[in-house]
């Protein structure tokens, strides 16, 4: 009887503690308030790749959600607030558009709107061979080489006159989604003022080369222009003394000199 007694207890034991667990799920479930789901932002986002200089549409773009105050600063919530604006860089897809990545189209040209306030657009006429058999594409560097031979003409100078310039466009187009090296017949140069006339002496002086730059180098590899020569020095003139001229008046047997009578020895003249 005893033996029988003990599986029963040990049965009923389980079954009070599984209604106890039961009965303690239902107790908190009661009592736990939902946490309602952090509300969340949509960001605008390249939906597809974007090259330099292209004029943003509604197809350029999408959006994602995000946590409030994580969306990165210059990002946009709006669509609307980014269509008609131009790419100043090349963005890929499912990249966060950003303010600074972009330009106002202002009504003129794309190029215009991704040359910086303070630089010039500059188009040279090149060939295969100085347009780098190809190879250069939108957003590329490069050092520019002029080359101009002495009044002779037996003697060949070469100097680098220019240094990592910005490739804004090849030909008429400024996307640089083509991987594939493409003989173009002028290139568009980003550079300053100053710089502008200084490309077009050296390629009016002779001829030019495009040298294509790594983009992590940032050095300085213009050549060092030679020190104009020092003018002589210029001696002071020395300065001429200027003698009053003497009047003489012989007076009798007295010879006045300039107001001063000088004894002449009483021996008339």
């Amino acid at each position: 009887m005893v033996r029988r007694r003990g599986p029963l207890l040990l049965m009923f034991s389980l079954l009070l503690a599984a209604l106890a667990a039961w009965v303690a799920n239902q107790w908190l479930a009661a009592r736990v308030v939902a946490a309602p789901a952090p509300a969340q932002e949509q960001v605008v986002v390249a939906a597809i790749d974007i090259p330099l200089g292209t004029k943003i549409e509604e197809r350029h773009l999408s959006a994602i959600s995000m946590l409030p105050g994580q969306a990165p600063k210059g990002s946009f919530h709006s669509a609307s607030d980014v269509i008609g604006k131009v790419a100043s860089s090349s963005l890929i897809s499912g990249e966060i558009v950003l303010a600074p990545r972009l330009a106002d189209s202002a009504g003129g040209s794309s190029l215009a709107s991704v040359v910086d306030k303070t630089m010039r657009a500059v188009t040279v006429r090149v060939d295969d061979v100085v347009g780098v058999a190809g190879f250069l594409l939108p957003g590329n560097r490069v050092d520019v080489i002029a080359t101009e031979k002495d009044g002779l003409g037996t003697q060949v100078r070469a100097s680098t006159i220019l240094s990592n310039v910005k490739v804004l466009a090849v030909d008429q187009t400024a996307a640089s989604d083509n991987k594939q090296p493409v003989v173009v017949h002028a290139v568009t140069l980003e550079v300053t003022p100053a710089d502008a006339e200084i490309l077009l002496k050296g390629k009016t002086a002779g001829a030019i080369q495009l040298t294509l730059r790594n983009p992590l180098d940032e050095s300085d590899a213009r050549t060092p222009r030679p020190e104009p020569p020092k003018a002589a020095a210029v001696k002071a003139p020395t300065p001429v003394k200027v003698v009053a001229p003497e009047v003489m008046v012989l007076r009798g047997t007295q010879l006045m000199r300039t107001g001063t009578a000088i004894a002449l020895s009483g021996q008339p003249h």
